[in-house]
C-alpha cells in the first residue's frame, strides 16, 4: 500500500487535520472527510471541532490561531529551558543568598553536591516549569499582539524600536503577574533546603506564613529585573536579526533555508542574552534577597549586599546562564513557528492593517 506523501510530513494524524487547512489540488481546497454528512444517519465518533490544523500548511498572520500557536511556542520556550537549567539556577541563588558558603561557581556546586547530593540540584524544578510555562505564553503571545498592535498605531516601518522596547514591556507586566507566585516558591525551596520539597509541600507552607500577598511580594523588584530584561532581550534581538539579514547574509529572508532562518535566532539570541543579563543583574539579586528573606526590603538589600554587589554577584554565571537560555529560547520558539508554518522571528515590519 503506498503511503501518502503528506502524511510522512508530521507525526499528528492527518485525519486530525482541520479542513480549514485541508490538503491543496491544483489551487483547490478540498474538504477531508473526517465526519458523516449531515443528510447521512450515521453519526460518527469524532467531533467535527476536533481537529489540528496541518503543520504544512500556513496560518494566517496575526489571526487569533496566530497568536495561540504563538503563545503555545513560548510555554515550549520558557518552559523547557528554564527547567533545564535549574542546576545553575539553584548554584547562583545560593551565591547570591550566602556568598560566604557559596564563594564561586565551581565551590557552589561542589557544596550543593556535599550537602544535598545529586537531587539538591534540582530543588524547585516543578514551580520553575510552570512558573516560566505560564510566563512564556504571555512574554510571547503578548508581545507579538503589541507589537501588532503599536505597528498599526505607528504606520509601516516607523519608529521600529521604540515598538519593540514598548510591545516587550506591554507583554511582561502580565507575563510577570503570572511568573511571581511560583518564583517566589521557586526562590524559597532552593535556598532553604528544609523549607519544603517542592510545589504540593511548599505552597500550602508559604501561604501559611506570609499569606497570598506574599507570593506577590516580589513583583515590584520582579518587574524591575523582568522589563528592562525583555525590553532589551527583544529590541536587540529584533534589532540584531534584521541587521544580519540586511547586511550580512546576501540572500533574502525568504529565500534562506529554514536551516540558517534558525541559526540566525541562535546567534542574535545569544548576543541579545548577554545584554539583557547586564541590564537587569541588580534587579535579580534584589528579587533573590527579597524572596529568601521574610520582612526584608530593598533598602535592607542595599545595605547588605553594596551598590556593587548588586551589579556583580552572581553575574558571570549568569551571563553563562541567559545567554545560552536565551539563545535555546528563541531557536525552540521560532522551530516551533517554522513547525506550525509561520515565518520565524525578525527581519520584516508586521503587515499593515488592511483597508476596510
Amino acid at each position: 500500500m503506498a503511503k501518502n506523501e503528506n502524511s510522512c510530513q508530521s507525526l499528528i494524524p492527518s485525519f486530525l487535520y482541520s479542513s480549514s487547512v485541508g490538503s491543496r489540488n491544483g489551487g483547490v481546497l478540498q474538504q477531508p472527510k473526517l465526519w458523516p454528512s449531515s443528510d447521512s444517519g450515521d453519526h460518527g465518533v469524532l467531533s467535527k471541532n476536533f481537529v489540528i490544523p496541518a503543520p504544512t500548511e500556513k496560518l494566517e498572520m496575526y489571526s487569533p490561531t496566530f497568536y495561540m500557536a504563538c503563545t503555545a511556542g513560548g510555554i515550549l520556550s520558557c518552559g523547557i529551558t528554564h527547567t533545564a537549567l535549574t542546576p545553575l539556577d539553584v548554584v547562583k541563588c545560593n551565591m547570591q543568598i550566602d556568598p560566604s558558603k557559596y564563594k564561586s561557581i565551581s565551590s557552589g556546586f561542589g557544596v550543593l553536591l556535599r550537602e544535598q547530593g545529586v537531587k539538591g540540584f534540582f530543588r524547585g524544578w516543578v514551580p520553575t516549569l510552570l512558573g516560566y510555562s505560564a510566563q512564556g505564553a504571555c512574554k510571547y503571545g503578548f508581545y507579538e499582539f503589541f507589537k501588532k498592535y503599536y505597528s498599526d498605531i505607528a504606520g509601516p516601518d516607523k519608529y521600529k524600536t521604540l515598538i519593540y522596547l514598548a510591545g516587550s514591556a506591554s507583554a511582561e507586566i502580565i507575563a510577570d503577574v503570572a511568573l511571581c507566585p511560583m518564583e517566589a516558591l521557586k526562590v524559597r525551596v532552593q535556598t532553604q533546603p528544609g523549607f519544603a520539597r517542592g510545589l504540593a509541600d511548599g505552597m500550602p507552607k508559604f501561604i501559611r506564613a506570609q499569606g497570598y500577598s506574599g507570593l506577590y511580594k516580589g513583583i515590584v523588584p520582579l518587574w524591575g529585573r523582568q522589563i528592562p530584561y525583555t525590553m532589551m532581550k527583544f529590541a536587540s534581538f529584533e534589532t540584531i536579526v534584521e541587521y544580519l539579514y540586511k547586511n550580512v547574509i546576501p540572500t533574502p529572508k525568504d529565500q534562506c533555508s529554514k536551516t540558517l532562518q534558525l541559526g540566525v535566532s541562535f546567534g542574535g539570541g545569544y548576543v541579545a542574552g548577554i545584554l539583557c543579563t547586564i541590564v537587569s543583574q541588580p534587579a535579580d539579586n534584589l528579587v533573590s534577597f527579597l524572596n529568601n528573606a521574610k520582612g526584608a526590603t530593598a533598602g535592607d538589600a542595599v545595605r547588605q549586599l553594596g551598590l556593587w554587589g548588586l551589579f556583580t554577584r552572581g553575574l558571570p554565571l549568569r551571563l553563562a546562564m541567559i545567554g545560552t537560555l536565551t539563545g535555546a529560547q528563541w531557536v525552540i520558539y521560532d522551530a516551533f513557528k517554522v513547525f506550525v508554518g509561520l515565518p520565524t522571528t525578525g527581519g520584516a515590519a508586521p503587515a499593515p492593517v488592511a483597508e476596510a
